[in-house]
């Protein structure tokens, strides 16, 4: 079998890392200011203001923004690009949707083109963005290694923005700012992480160089999640669930998701839910059907887990869920919905993608099944 893997950006990881930002900053020729796109808590614990005094030490200029919550929206990357105007460098510092939107907005400032101009690769993107340097500080999207960036259009439905122009130069891995992340959302980002290597390790896609990336991310993040969630300063379990999200990154760059990530996009077209949340729901409700695939790549990855076969991965993961203290609910905003609108949004043209990959067939009866598991959950505990 033959493959190729995509480009991996340099990766700095440690406790303490953000500490050699600076240096980092000016290592690159030419970068006398930069686009700070941070999440809000973030800047106002004061993080924002430290970084930028110690830019400026350095010499560099810094632009913040972080006016954004939940999901990066089309006017979340419009400010963003008015922000950065003048920049020479984006550093995107917190979630999946900061590292999203400054990857997104490295490219539009270069180009000076609208973000809708790339939505679904319309248009080839630039060749020359804005230098990339991105800070993780949850453990669950894999943006920071990802070629792929996610926002909601003018419409509300998600968008991608695909190409290796949006990756980062540079990764810095600091188990440190992971430590303040509440127990629901180290869970949450945690299974999406799991579920991003799972995926990737046994999708239609899948090869062996990206196998390699995603078996050791499963056996990571197995060993340290529930560590990770019911002692959130063990910093070493912290680490581990980071260093295994960033591999889990590097995997989906290469092989893509599936059917889980069908269901969770599927729910954010209809209203907004935490994307790790949305993951882990449809990952449970669709694992003891994938697994009768009973696939060598399936039953490689439960070995990754430290299991015996893929027959015991459904009970070890809703067990695992359980101990992680996800609830199995969705957001009062899903009131109105049913099954049938689930179902609509799975076969919608954007998820296709997913829905292809998945190791087995996803036919429309088991999608009207899967919609149904899911919006039979409990709404607005």
């Amino acid at each position: 079998m033959s493959f190729s893997i995509s480009a991996i950006p340099d990766i700095r990881f440690g406790e303490g890392a953000l500490s050699g930002l600076p240096a980092a900053v000016k290592s690159f020729d030419g970068v006398d200011a930069v686009l700070l796109v941070i999440d809000a808590f973030l800047a106002q614990s004061g993080l924002a203001a430290r970084v930028s005094a110690e830019l400026a030490e350095a010499g560099v200029k810094t632009q913040v923004y972080s006016d954004f919550a939940g999901e990066p929206k089309l006017a979340h990357l419009h400010a963003a690009i008015e922000a950065g105007q003048g920049a020479d460098m984006v550093i995107g510092i917190g979630g999946g949707s900061a590292l999203d939107i400054g990857k997104i907005v490295a490219c539009c400032i270069a180009s000076s083109e609208d973000p809708m101009h790339y939505a679904l690769a319309a248009n080839p993107l630039p060749k020359n963005p804005l230098k990339k340097i991105m800070i993780p500080t949850t453990a669950g999207t894999g943006s920071e290694t990802s070629a792929t960036n996610i926002f909601a259009g003018p419409e509300g439905k998600k968008l991608w923005i695909w190409g290796p122009e949006t990756k980062a130069d540079l990764v810095i891995l600091d188990s440190a700012l992971t430590k303040t992340l509440p127990a629901s959302l180290t869970a949450w980002c945690g299974f999406d992480a799991f579920i991003h290597a799972l995926e990737a390790a046994t999708n239609r896609n899948s090869h062996r160089g990206a196998q390699f990336y995603a078996h050791q991310a499963l056996r990571l993040i197995t060993g340290a999640l529930e560590t990770a969630v019911k002692q959130p300063n063990d910093i070493a379990a912290r680490g581990d669930v980071l260093l295994g999200s960033c591999f889990a990154g590097i995997a989906i760059d290469n092989c893509g998701t599936a059917i889980a990530h069908n269901i969770s996009h599927a729910l954010a077209g209809l209203g907004p839910v935490h994307h790790g949340l949305a993951t882990a729901l449809g990952f449970e409700a669709t694992l003891p059907w994938l697994v009768e695939a009973d696939t060598a790549d399936l039953n490689t990855a439960a070995k990754a887990c430290g299991l015996l076969s893929a027959a015991e991965l459904p009970a070890f993961v809703s067990n695992w869920m359980d101990r992680c203290g996800i609830v199995r609910a969705l957001p009062a905003a899903f009131k109105p919905f049913d099954a049938s609108d689930l179902a609509r949004e799975m076969r919608a043209t954007e998820n296709q993608p997913m829905r292809r990959s998945t190791i087995r067939d996803v036919t429309d009866a088991d999608i009207d099944r899967f919609a149904a598991a899911i919006m039979a959950l409990p709404k607005g505990i």
